[in-house]
Parts: structure tokens; C-alpha cells; sequence
């Protein structure tokens, strides 16, 4: 049983486009012998990869994951203000 036939697609979604971008779309569709929800789909689902990949995947190449390691094992400065000011008491709690 192949992955398309396991998964029931349910959730609709409706675009509207100009005759010229169907045209395109319709010949792209045809060109990869595919149909038009499966072309839709795998576009749109990579699309929102792209757009989301620097909010779920931090990926550097070699150089910059060993500049980032060695940031990270630094030890941590004495941040002395800092410390007193989270010592405070919190203004938005009542007491």
C-alpha cells in the first residue's frame, strides 16, 4: 500500500489564479506526468519548509559550527547587575 493510499487527505484548500498561472501550473502538471493536488502539495509543503527552516533547524557548515562550540565553552561572565536585578522583587506580582 503505497503512502498516498494509507493517508486520507481531507483538509481542502482553494486558491484563486489568473488564466495565465493556471496555464503554467497545468503545463508543469502534465510535464511530471503527476495531477494537480499531488503537484499542489508537494510545492506548497516544500515551500513551507523553506519558510520555516530558520525557525525549526540551526545548520552551520564546519567553520561556523566550531566558532559557535567554542562560544559555547567559554565560561560565563560575571554578570553582577544582572544578578542584583533578578534579585528584586517582581513589580507585576502582588504581595
Amino acid at each position: 500500500m503505497s503512502t498516498a493510499t494509507k493517508r486520507r487527505r481531507s483538509e481542502r484548500i482553494e486558491l484563486r489564479a489568473t488564466p495565465e498561472e493556471r496555464d503554467l501550473i497545468d503545463r508543469a502538471v502534465a510535464a511530471l506526468d503527476t495531477d494537480l493536488t499531488s503537484f499542489a502539495l508537494s510545492n506548497l509543503t516544500m515551500a513551507a519548509r523553506r519558510a520555516l527552516a530558520d525557525r525549526t533547524e540551526f545548520v552551520l557548515d564546519a567553520d561556523a559550527w566550531e566558532a559557535w562550540e567554542a562560544l559555547n565553552r567559554r565560561p560565563a561572565r560575571d554578570l553582577s547587575s544582572l544578578r542584583e536585578f533578578m534579585q528584586r522583587p517582581s513589580p507585576f506580582v502582588d504581595e
